[in-house]
């Protein structure tokens, strides 16, 4: 029996499975070799399939790439948008943020790149679903979180669509630019340690920023 025959056949809970696995090996090998250019005999090796199930499942490595995307954005939006209607003080609300980010692009150093090339390099519908299900919602997001701390008397006014560039930027740089840091400071490994700190100064240059002047 062929892959794709095994494929069809095999039980819904173990088709979900494969497709998972596949999905994980590809981010798993993006972070351990910091690059998008993973081949996909690698992704289907690391997850112990035949490699002509990335076709059936995806069609292709870019639709790997777009379902990875859809993955890890999701994830993030929705915490986002729980954080954005829980009861807390406007400032406490964004620290929170900004310390999940750090995490998010902690644990899928790839993201950020992945985004980006995604945008550039595929069609103009991919590019106008990635804008509507998830930089739309973090755009707004962002605009309600400064309204509200403006209304509050906590933050001044600032330019959300500007503040979106500002912080994805301050939260991804460190992990998109690991050979940077390598090389200037001599860290090849960005540990737990590292990350925390890393959030610490950010979260106070940020805020720093963003603060009402009194």
């Amino acid at each position: 029996m062929n892959s794709k025959v095994a494929a069809v056949t095999a039980p819904l809970e173990e088709r979900a499975s494969t497709r998972d696995d596949l999905l994980t090996a590809a981010s798993e090998l993006m972070c351990e070799r910091d690059t998008l250019l993973v081949p996909i005999i690698d992704i289907a090796a690391k997850a112990g399939v035949n490699s002509a199930l990335v076709k059936y499942y995806f069609g292709n490595k870019s639709g790997l790439m777009r379902a990875l995307l859809h993955r890890d954005l999701a994830e993030a939006v929705t915490q986002l948008e729980a954080l954005v209607e829980m009861d807390m003080r406007p400032t406490a609300k964004m620290r929170y943020h900004l310390s999940g980010l750090v995490n998010m692009y902690f644990k899928y150093p790839y993201l950020q790149r992945l985004l980006t090339a995604t945008m550039r390099d595929e069609t103009e519908e991919v590019r106008r679903t990635m804008i509507k299900s998830y930089i739309e919602p973090i755009h707004d997001a962002y605009k309600r979180m400064i309204s509200e701390g403006v209304a509050a008397g906590e933050f001044q006014c600032v330019d959300y669509k500007f503040f979106y560039f500002i912080v994805i930027g301050a939260c991804d740089q460190i992990f998109s630019s690991r050979e940077v840091l390598n090389y200037m400071h001599g860290v090849d490994r960005i540990d737990d340690d590292i990350r925390r700190s890393y959030t610490e100064q950010m979260i106070a240059v940020i805020l720093g920023g963003l603060m009402a002047r009194s």
